[in-house]
C-alpha cells in the first residue's frame, strides 16, 4: 500500500490522504521506500512557485487541481527490476508519502537518475539520487542534518556564490539584506555572506523571530518588517543587495524605497510569506530578478567540474553543519496524519525556526 500526501494546488490549505496500492514494476524499474524527510519551508516555497517553475510536474497526480509538495530524503531499495539493488539507500527528491517507484538510468557507484518521461524537461539537479555509500558529504549520523539542512544550504551556497561572483565584486555594495531571516536558507545565505570581508549582513524577519535571529551572530543587525514599512530602521552606508526569500511584495518594496538607487541588485528567491498581498505600484531601484539555483550549479560545474563544486561546498557545509548544533534541535513526525497536520502548521507559519522538522509516513 502507498499513502501519500496530496495537495489542492488552487488552495494549498486544503490536503488530503491518498491511499493506493503499490503497482507492480516495470522492466527498468526501482521501488523505493521512503524512510525519512524533511519538511521546511523551503518546500512551501516549491509548492508557491509550482505552477511557474514546475515543481508540480515532478510526482504528477493526474487527478484535477491535486498536486505533490516535492521534499528531500532518504529512501531504501526494497524491490528493483533496474541495475539497483535491493538495500541500497538513496538521498533525493521524493514525494511525502511512504515509497516512489522510480525508472533508474545513469546508474554509477554515485547514484543514479530517474529517467522517467515526465521528470526529463525539468533540471537534473533534482532527477538526480546520491548513493549514500559512494557520497562524501554524507554521514550517518548527520542525516537529519542533510534532510533539514542540505538542500536549503547548496540554495544557500548558491546565493552567495552569485552574489560574490556578480555583484559584491563592486567594492561600493557592502551590505546584503536578507529576508525571512530567520528560515534556514536566509540562515546559511547569512552564514556565508558574514564571512565576505567588509560585508554587513542585515536579517528582515518577524518582531517575533527578532530575538531568535539576532542571537545567530550571522547577522550583523537585524530589523522588523514593521521597521521596514514605518522606514524607521537605522542602515549601514554603503550600497547594497537585496535577497527575497520572503516573496512579499509589499516588504521587498519597502526595501526598495528605502536605498532607492543605492540598491544594486534584488533578487527573488522564495515566497514563505507565500499569502501575503500582492503590493501596487512600481518600485524604486533595481528590477527584482528571480533566481534559481539550478541554474547556477550547472554554470559551476562546467566552470569547476563536478569535484571542484563537490569539494567547494563540502568544505562549506561541514563549517555550516557544526555551526548549526548551537542554535538547531530536530523533531520526528512519525505518521502519516501528523505529518498532514504539520504540512499545515509549515504553510501557516506557525512553526519554531529552532526546529528541524523530520517525518517519517508510516
Amino acid at each position: 500500500m502507498s499513502v501519500v500526501i496530496d495537495v489542492d494546488r488552487s488552495n494549498l490549505s486544503v490536503s488530503r490522504l491518498n491511499r493506493t496500492p503499490s503497482r507492480a514494476l516495470a522492466d527498468g524499474e526501482a521501488r523505493l521506500a521512503i524512510e525519512a524527510f524533511a519538511l521546511t519551508a523551503n518546500n512551501i516555497t516549491y509548492a508557491v512557485f509550482g505552477d511557474g517553475l514546475r515543481y508540480w510536474d515532478f510526482f504528477p497526480v493526474g487527478e484535477g487541481s491535486w498536486g505533490r509538495v516535492p521534499v528531500w530524503g532518504f529512501a531504501d531499495v526494497v524491490e528493483s527490476k533496474s541495475a539497483l539493488e535491493v538495500g541500497q539507500r538513496f538521498y533525493g527528491y521524493l514525494p511525502m508519502g511512504t515509497e516512489l517507484v522510480v525508472q533508474a538510468g545513469r546508474v554509477d557507484a554515485r547514484g543514479f537518475t530517474d529517467l522517467a518521461e515526465h521528470r526529463s524537461p525539468m533540471a537534473a539537479a533534482y532527477n538526480r539520487y546520491s548513493n549514500t555509500a559512494a557520497d562524501p558529504t554524507y554521514r550517518a549520523d548527520r542525516e537529519a542534518h542533510q534532510m533539514v539542512l542540505w538542500p536549503l544550504f547548496m540554495t544557500s551556497f548558491m546565493i552567495d556564490d552569485f552574489l560574490g561572483q556578480s555583484v559584491l565584486s563592486d567594492p561600493e555594495v557592502t551590505t546584503v539584506v536578507v529576508s525571512s531571516a530567520s528560515s534556514k536558507t536566509a540562515i546559511g545565505a547569512a552564514f556565508l555572506a558574514a564571512l565576505r570581508p567588509d560585508i554587513h549582513v542585515v536579517g528582515v524577519t518577524s518582531k517575533g523571530n527578532a530575538s531568535f535571529v539576532n542571537d545567530l551572530d550571522c547577522y550583523s543587525s537585524v530589523v522588523t518588517y514593521d521597521e521596514v514599512a514605518q522606514g524607521s530602521a537605522s542602515w549601514p552606508e554603503g550600497r547594497a543587495a537585496y535577497v527575497d526569500i520572503a516573496g512579499d511584495q509589499a516588504v521587498t518594496g519597502g526595501v526598495h524605497r528605502i536605498f532607492e538607487d543605492g540598491l544594486a541588485y534584488s533578487m527573488v528567491v522564495g515566497g514563505t510569506h507565500w499569502s501575503a498581498p500582492r503590493a501596487d505600484g512600481a518600485m524604486p531601484g533595481p528590477k527584482p530578478e528571480f533566481f534559481f539555483a539550478p541554474s547556477q550549479i550547472a554554470l559551476r560545474t562546467k566552470e569547476w567540474g563536478r569535484d571542484g563544486l563537490d569539494q567547494r561546498v563540502g568544505d562549506a557545509w561541514d563549517r555550516f553543519a557544526s555551526w548549526s548544533n548551537g542554535w538547531l534541535r530536530f523533531e520526528t513526525t512519525q505518521g502519516a496524519e501528523n505529518v498532514e497536520r504539520l504540512y499545515g502548521e509549515m504553510l501557516a507559519g506557525r512553526v519554531d525556526p529552532r526546529i528541524g522538522h523530520v517525518c517519517r509516513m508510516s
